[in-house]
């Protein structure tokens, strides 16, 4: 073994939730483990996230009330994913995914709570419209992290508050309806934040983790108690194969290559190929726009172009995490529109003025609608969020916040934003003939004040409601547009991360082109062909597999029981 740099149990490549999982639970069961990162940030897409996991039959869960039935939920998924993911795939997901949840929080800082957030597809057989198999993260004190805070990613600006304030979403809840106290806290929050010293002299992080930054950053903790070394700005550069298994992998390391052995495996964790742009118009022409997906710029897909190097199959490239984001010039990503589409007061039409869809469904769905209408029409890439000045003032718009006016919102961002005093005088800022915008508000009121939409049912669904105003009666979606001035922002058919890739198995080994598992090979994340196939069952169903399989992958290549 003298041609390598050097040997360990486990080499995982990625500092995303699910490659950290992994290496912690292989590392509770005595491997010997490292930890590569591409970036000179770590926790990759996970740390900008909500960081939401979709959990069924959890002991969390069932402590708030809701007794769950796998069998139920295995159901649900199978007859949302494609025909090509095995039922081994999704049955390994479904039974496992409580079992890695009690271990995480018992082995780590992080701990999650059960939340009544309806499955996206709650009418769908075995779907829960009730909730409780998303779980969202509670927040953390960061400080135990010492300077590795500041390499951690920070939030996306869509996750966050003001850009710097780090905010649980219990939390947005409260400030987005002006719930009582929500003054008090907020003005709580932001001393809280403005009197960290003296670290508040040289850093913009929020040292309160909520989110992507208290999943990954409790993860980092634990981690550094049982001190496995993670390495940044060391990108994976090939993987090396003797025989039928993997025996190690070079990376680069001070611009150098550097060669490390490998006694048990290696897992991929480096997310997709959401920057790739080439990768994308070669595989997922429908989401081909490498600008608007909301993954982080280091997801190029090397990992998965490394796999293929050495013969592993993939599956589903064409598929991404679909989304309607909004894109503020000079920023490196999009920006994830979820709330904001279901609150009652907007709309969204094409070029033509048009609706063309329920605004309120599962932000999968309305990405995919808006990505097959402008591959079919050329006329929703942008699309227009239009809204009125009662909406303006009351809820927040993308990158834009209520208590703030038009004015103090900076240049990039008032750029994008078009007004007018009335519907025809927006329609001409927007470039969309006012007759045809005046007719689909017209008709969008009349029924909206009657709390109906019978074009596309707005409202009706139990997860169109969850982001609905509940003081908006009879349907929590639905307002007239009838206050001017009145605005519009463009939105544009996005994504939060591609979600084909390698091929793998139950046990998340990747397989070759004849289905056979690569010893030695491990995906997880979006490194590897999601088992949701082109489906998103629910909030959650990124990350809960990615750290569910993460956790399979360690237990599979050591045969602990920890």
């Amino acid at each position: 073994m003298s041609n390598w740099d050097k040997q360990v149990d486990i080499l995982v490549v990625g500092s995303g939730a699910g490659g950290m999982l992994s290496a912690l639970v292989a590392a509770a069961d005595r491997a010997d483990v490292l930890i590569v990162e591409k970036a000179a940030l770590w926790g990759g897409t996970s740390a900008t996230s909500g960081a939401g996991i979709w959990i069924p039959g959890s002991d969390v869960a069932k402590a708030a009330g809701f007794e769950d039935d796998l069998d139920d939920a295995f159901t649900y998924v199978r007859g949302l994913s494609a025909d090509n993911v095995p039922d081994a795939n999704i049955r390994a997901y479904v039974d496992n995914a409580a079992p890695m949840l009690r271990w995480l929080m018992a082995n780590t800082p992080v701990q999650y709570m059960a939340f009544p957030y309806p499955d996206y597809h709650a009418e769908n057989p075995g779907g829960s419209p009730t909730g409780y198999r998303t779980h969202l993260p509670m927040p953390l004190d960061g400080k135990p992290l010492g300077a590795a805070i500041r390499t951690q990613r920070f939030p996306s600006p869509a996750a966050s508050l003001f850009g710097y304030l780090n905010w649980h979403f219990t939390e947005t809840y409260q400030l987005l309806y002006r719930a009582k106290g929500w003054m008090q806290n907020l003005t709580f929050s932001m001393a809280r934040y403005w009197l960290d010293w003296p670290f508040r002299f040289t850093s913009r992080k929020d040292r309160r983790l909520t989110l992507g930054n208290a999943l990954t950053g409790g993860l980092r903790m634990a981690l550094d108690r049982r001190g496995v070394p993670l390495w940044l700005d060391a990108p994976l550069k090939e993987l090396v194969r003797d025989g039928d298994r993997i025996v190690g992998a070079v990376i680069q390391r001070d611009g150098k290559p550097y060669r490390i052995a490998v006694r048990k495996g290696v897992v991929l964790a480096a997310g997709g190929f959401d920057k790739n742009q080439a990768m994308r118009e070669a595989n997922a022409p429908l989401y081909s726009i490498a600008q608007y997906s909301g993954g982080v710029t280091s997801n190029t897909g090397d990992s998965i172009v490394a796999g293929q190097a050495i013969g592993a199959d993939t599956m589903n490239m064409q598929s991404a995490w679909a989304a309607p984001v909004f894109y503020v010039p000079g920023e490196d990503r999009g920006r994830l529109c979820t709330i904001e589409r279901a609150l009652p007061g907007c709309i969204m039409v094409n070029q033509k003025g048009d609706r063309y869809l329920n605004e309120a469904a599962s932000y999968h769905i309305v990405g995919q609608q808006m990505a097959r209408r402008q591959a079919a029409h050329g006329d929703a890439g942008p699309s227009w969020m239009v809204f009125d000045h009662r909406y303006r003032h009351q809820f927040p718009m993308g990158p834009l916040y209520p208590l703030i006016p038009d004015w103090l919102h900076r240049g990039a961002v008032r750029s994008i934003l078009k007004k007018g005093a009335t519907i025809a005088a927006l329609a001409g800022q927007m470039g969309v003939d006012p007759a045809a915008l005046a007719s689909t508000v017209t008709r969008f009121n009349d029924n909206a004040g009657r709390g109906e939409d019978p074009d596309f049912h707005r409202g009706e669904a139990a997860y169109d409601k969850m982001y609905g105003d509940p003081r908006q009666v009879p349907n929590p979606c639905l307002r007239p547009i009838d206050q001017g001035p009145f605005y519009a922002i463009p939105i544009y058919p996005g994504d939060i991360g591609t979600n084909g890739g390698l091929r793998t198995n139950a046990t998340a080994q990747v397989l070759d082109e004849a289905g056979a598992p690569i010893a030695g090979l491990y995906a997880v994340g979006n490194n590897a062909a999601s088992a949701m196939g082109e489906s998103y069952p629910g909030a959650g169903v990124t990350i809960g597999p990615a750290m569910t399989f993460g956790y399979i992958a360690a237990r599979h290549m050591t045969g602990g029981n920890n």
